[in-house]
């Protein structure tokens, strides 16, 4: 995928796509091969499991609210403003414990097959089918604790 030269407006996707995962949603702002951008609007209650991609780095810029994260092991808050820097191979994961709504502006590089990965687990309420579909686009969550 090449890169083309546009604006992709605030609230839509790219081609108006939106996608339901895990409860939020998902606007593609960006995809080529280099990399994938999407928005992410996270309810309270919300959150993504602990989990690894191996082959990309991955980028969260908050926008609005708060999220624990936990990366490498190590519990943070991400604040408005804040950068959160997760390098290919780290374990992270987050969640919206504020009681409000939070958004962010997330990014990988390079894109590999994070955008399929989101087209297939659109809608998908089963936990461990979205985990089943994530391994096979190289996510890999880990077991719940215990």
């Amino acid at each position: 995928m090449a890169e083309t030269a546009g604006i992709t407006r605030a609230g839509t996707g790219l081609d108006g796509t939106v996608w339901n995962i895990l409860g939020q949603t998902y606007y593609p702002k960006q995809a080529t091969d280099d990399a994938f951008a999407f928005e992410a609007l996270s309810p309270p209650g919300t959150f993504v499991p602990p989990h690894i991609h191996p082959t990309q780095d991955e980028y969260i810029l908050m926008l609005e609210g708060t999220w624990k994260l936990v990366l490498d092991g190590q519990e943070h808050i991400a604040r408005p403003g804040d950068l959160v820097r997760m390098p290919r191979g780290i374990m992270h994961g987050y969640f919206n414990e504020s009681g409000a709504p939070a958004r962010a502006f997330f990014w990988v590089s390079p894109a590999r097959r994070l955008m399929d990965l989101f087209r297939a687990i659109h809608d998908v309420p089963d936990p461990a089918e979205v985990m089943r579909l994530s391994a096979l686009h190289e996510v890999n969550f880990l077991p719940p604790p215990g």
